[in-house]
């Protein structure tokens, strides 16, 4: 995967690339967040043939005046009424593709991903979910990470995870086939009976290795969330503790301590410790 990663999700699949995403029907909208740009679905508009012809027919109209009122200034009648044309024509190919639901299409090119099954799906959908949990917990950590590192190495993580998820997507396709010769009515002693064994116990063994890969990046996405949560959570406590006691030393006269509320030095370890096990998966 290159810098930069595009990740789209419709109703059919997910679609991992370094190179912006292609919508086969639909519109979606692009969200960048540093490296990562998602490409979200939009909902189909609703708009029927019936009005979007009308929609043309109101657009039309004002733009055949300003061509008639350009072609009396001199202007050339043709220029005028094919830029009409083509902006009455964009719109409507502009407002057919929003009525149709978003499907993205499958690109052709071997660095991108392509996820069809539904529980490898849903692995990158809380992969992406953990990535934006990560990176809410950014602003309040301030010096304790560097985002462009921090950034750089999440969306590593998730192109990694994406290319592991689609090798484990293609072994399970494979353990499928093999699991459905198992009970040919061939001999046990059988050289494609041998044969098949031993690709099952390799593509069980792969099926493991990709699991457990795929498993490390997810738990190290889950570890740097829940570490930069933890830590704010904490600091908020904090905070709460010391106005606690700054406002029961004015009204009731308990005298502050030396140390207020809990201390957070020890937590910043953590939470370095966890973005550094991110930036090593």
């Amino acid at each position: 995967m290159g810098t930069e990663l595009h990740a789209g999700i419709d109703f059919e699949k997910v679609v991992v690339s370094p190179y912006p995403l292609k919508m086969r029907s639909g519109i979606a909208r692009r969200e960048r967040t540093g490296m990562l740009v998602e490409s979200v679905c939009r909902a189909p508009s609703g708009r029927g043939r019936e009005e979007r012809v009308t929609f043309a027919a109101r657009l039309a109209l004002p733009l055949l005046l300003v061509s008639a009122v350009l072609a009396a200034a001199g202007v050339s009648w043709w220029l005028a009424v094919g830029g009409s044309a083509v902006l009455v024509g964009g719109v409507w190919r502009r407002q057919a593709r929003a009525a149709q639901e978003a499907v993205f299409a499958v690109p052709r090119d071997d660095a991108s991903c392509v996820l069809w099954s539904v529980p490898e799906r849903a692995a990158f959908a809380g992969a992406l979910d953990g990535a934006r949990r990560v990176r809410r917990t950014w602003p309040a950590l301030g010096d304790m990470i560097d985002p462009v590192l921090a950034d750089r190495s999440l969306t590593r993580a998730l192109g990694e995870l994406a290319e592991v998820l689609g090798r484990r997507q293609e072994l399970r396709r494979v353990r499928e086939e093999l699991a459905g010769v198992r009970d040919a009515d061939i001999p046990v002693d059988s050289p494609a009976r041998v044969a098949a064994d031993r690709q099952r116990e390799r593509a069980d063994e792969a099926w493991r290795e990709a699991g457990d890969a795929a498993n490390r990046i997810l738990g190290s996405i889950d570890a740097a969330a829940r570490a930069g949560e933890s830590f704010i959570r904490e600091r908020q406590v904090a905070a709460t503790a010391r106005h606690a006691e700054r406002t029961l030393a004015r009204v009731a006269g308990v005298p502050a301590a030396v140390e207020s509320g809990p201390d957070l030095a020890g937590r910043t370890e953590a939470v370095i410790d966890a973005y550094r096990d991110l930036a090593r998966t």
